[in-house]
């Protein structure tokens, strides 16, 4: 997901504060050397005067046994071949701090590769598969009238046999100040009345987001530290339940890891969702890969990229149900992006009560740009990736699915590889 900016049109919306707007494509929702090389000292302790004479580093009387003052011959004036630039103290501190950087940089990035590559490794078992706890994202033209009982239809036939139990429903973005407009989900009552019927014991969860700002003079979104907008979220969560809908999924962002604001804001949601008979979910930042990349990543992006295991831990103990937006990861291939969604099942798995819902989230969406590689970031492999940290971590855990995003972007091979993947019969 990425940084959530209200209204997009466009075939995919990116995932929350990373800017999820849930607006599909049917419509908009109304994210020291010379020119030779030769460093100051010259040519290995020479240098030349302009004219092409080179002076040895012996001092005017040049090297012993020379028949004149420059060394060369009585009557010839040596011709000056310069060194080859490699050959320069100057070059040969760049070669040094070159070869210090790879031992700092590249080769740690190719450790962490070859990490990846085996957590990709082997086959999952055979158990690892669905325990009827899987979601989907959909966006917002199920709420605004553009999709209608056709659609619904066709969606019943997707979920059918597959472990689809929730579907996050964009209803949102909420107002800066965290309230939410009745005028953005006036087909609420037809939706959640029919996924009912046509899907029984699927449950319609109010998708709700903003992106949130934390400078002092920062405008543009919902600021968590305002006491009176995190009072405003909680009666908003209130608003669309009574409206209907069986759970309310927050997907604030970009939210940094450590944020007391925002536990406080879920340690008020938490009894409000409860007393409306509602389910609190969230959608959750991935987790440090390296310990510490947190603070690397909000001390040069300004922005939290990762959260430490310890906070998504805290987060995880004050809700139901915990997202993980487990794509988006800028990584090249295949093979090292299920890798990563292994680790960070293993990561989410280890720190989340059982009693929690931890899903894993499968992208089905295939746009191209510096954080996200189509090629490489497919639904099969994290879906294997998901299977193999499941496997590794707790194999047993019922509390656990995987959660699709989004359903407009998604293709035919896109369900294909979650049903094939993670839906197919265990073989006896």
């Amino acid at each position: 997901m990425r940084e959530y900016t209200g209204v997009r049109t466009g075939a995919r919306t990116p995932h929350g504060p990373s800017g999820n707007t849930g607006t599909d494509s049917a419509g908009t929702d109304s994210a020291g050397t010379d020119s030779t090389g030769t460093d100051s000292a010259g040519t290995e302790g020479a240098r030349t005067d302009g004219t092409g004479t080179t002076h040895g580093p012996h001092g005017a009387d040049g090297p012993a046994g020379s028949g004149a003052p420059d060394g060369t011959r009585p009557g010839r004036r040596r011709r000056f071949v310069p060194r080859l630039p490699g050959r320069t103290r100057a070059r040969r501190r760049l070669a040094g701090l070159a070869l210090a950087l790879t031992a700092v940089v590249v080769l740690p990035v190719a450790a962490a590769g070859t990490a990846l590559r085996i957590e990709y490794a082997g086959d999952p078992p055979a158990d690892a598969r669905t325990r009827g706890r899987d979601a989907l994202w959909l966006g917002h033209a199920w709420l605004d009238g553009r999709r209608g009982e056709r659609d619904l239809a066709a969606l019943t036939r997707r979920a059918a046999g597959t472990g689809l139990r929730d579907l996050y429903v964009h209803t949102g973005p909420l107002e800066h100040d965290g309230a939410l407009r009745t005028q953005r989900y006036p087909r609420a009552a037809w939706l959640v009345d029919a996924v009912h019927r046509r899907l029984p014991g699927v449950r319609v969860q109010a998708w709700l987001g903003d992106r949130l700002v934390y400078g002092r003079d920062e405008g543009g979104g919902l600021r968590l530290a305002d006491a009176g907008a995190r009072r405003t979220v909680v009666d908003s969560a209130r608003q669309v339940l009574r409206a209907g809908f069986d759970g309310v999924h927050f997907d604030l962002e970009p939210l940094r890891s450590d944020d007391g604001d925002y536990l406080r804001l879920l340690d008020g949601l938490r009894p409000a969702v409860a007393d409306e008979g509602g389910l609190l979910s969230v959608a959750a930042h991935q987790i440090d890969p390296l310990p510490g990349m947190h603070t690397v990543s909000g001390a040069v992006t300004g922005r939290g990229k990762w959260w430490s295991k310890g906070y998504f831990g805290q987060v995880a103990r004050r809700v139901d149900q915990i997202a993980v937006m487990s794509y988006d990861t800028a990584l090249p291939l295949e093979s090292l992006y299920g890798g990563y969604v292994a680790r960070q099942t293993e990561l989410a798995l280890s720190a989340a009560p059982d009693e929690v819902d931890v899903l894993m989230g499968v992208p089905f969406f295939h746009t191209d740009d510096m954080g996200h590689h189509a090629s490489a970031e497919t639904a099969s492999a994290a879906v294997r990736g998901a299977r193999l940290g499941l496997a590794r971590a707790d194999r047993h855990r019922e509390h656990f699915g995987l959660a699709l995003y989004v359903d407009f972007a998604a293709t035919g091979d896109d369900w294909t590889a979650y049903r094939r993947g993670w839906c197919a019969p265990v073989e006896s």
